[in-house]
């Protein structure tokens, strides 16, 4: 994105500060117009003919484009909770709320129900505990 002295192509379109449409017009004039407002000419859409700038805050503008980028950056992780057919209700209550909490945040939740050694033969067990989790 170029800005002020660094555009160099003529003439443009030019959009003002309050985003009406001021026409095609030479760069010099557009640059003169950005003066006299005391904000800076930022060029928007380079492949257009003629190329489209805008008159605006730059550093504010940069500021916003920064906010926005931050909120869309929320990298989706994958949470995990781990479970026991011995885990307490209390404890899946507990670990219910940790859950609702991570799909707030909108991240993935993985539950495991985890069986060692005769637990195996209980599997119904651990089928319940997954009923227990499941949305209501």
């Amino acid at each position: 994105m170029r800005v002020n002295e660094h555009i160099r192509i003529s003439p443009i379109r030019l959009i003002g500060p309050a985003g009406e449409q001021v026409g095609v017009i030479p760069t010099a004039q557009a640059m003169e117009m950005a003066r006299e407002a005391g904000q800076d000419l930022v060029e928007v859409a380079s492949l257009e003919k003629p190329p489209v700038c805008k008159i605006m805050d730059y550093g504010k503008f940069k500021f916003q484009q920064k906010q926005k980028d931050k909120t869309k950056a929320h990298q989706q992780k994958l949470k995990e909770i781990r479970l026991r057919p011995k885990t307490d209700i209390h404890d899946i209550e507990t670990k219910i709320g940790n859950a609702r909490k991570f799909l707030e945040h909108h991240d993935k939740v993985l539950v495991y129900v985890m069986f060692k050694g005769r637990e195996l033969q209980h599997i119904e067990e651990g089928k319940r505990m997954s009923m227990m989790l499941a949305p209501k």
